[in-house]
């Protein structure tokens, strides 16, 4: 009986790997709330004023009375020259919570408190900054138009 050299087969660990997975980095919205407002959010929002050429005389996250209506709540308050100030107020401590904007103009009190993205189903670093300065864009906050 003669027998065939049977046809060489790689081993299990000769065949190639398939492509191993890269784990894709964490979405800036994924952190917690005050990581993503500092780390995230608030430098996104000075780049933009700055990109207006405003530099906010401040820009931070507070947790305070919210204006105008009361209670406490997490904000992002900036004032910008010349003595401007907005307050983005969140509900809870959560970018997906209800939010609500104050503005108020140089010497005066925030007098309304307005609804804020309502209506957005996903919450993302773009979306809030975008809508933020869009927003004060149309209080004629970020020059002249």
């Amino acid at each position: 009986m003669s027998e065939t050299p049977a046809a060489a087969t790689p081993a299990p660990s000769d065949k190639p790997k398939k492509a191993e997975k890269v784990a894709k980095p964490p979405k800036p919205e994924d952190k917690p709330f005050e990581a993503f407002i500092h780390e995230e959010l608030i430098p996104a929002l000075r780049k933009g004023l700055q990109d207006h050429n405003i530099t906010p005389a401040v820009l931070d996250l507070r947790q305070g009375e919210r204006p105008v209506v009361g209670g406490t709540c997490w904000m992002v308050h900036g004032e910008l020259p010349p003595g401007r100030r907005f307050w983005l107020c969140f509900s809870e401590a959560s970018i997906t919570s209800s939010k609500t904007i104050a503005l108020a103009d140089p010497g005066t009190d925030a007098s309304l408190l307005e609804s804020f993205l309502i209506d957005e189903k996903r919450m993302t670093l773009a979306l809030l900054q975008s809508r933020l300065l869009q927003r004060l864009n149309g209080q004629k906050w970020l020059g002249g138009n």
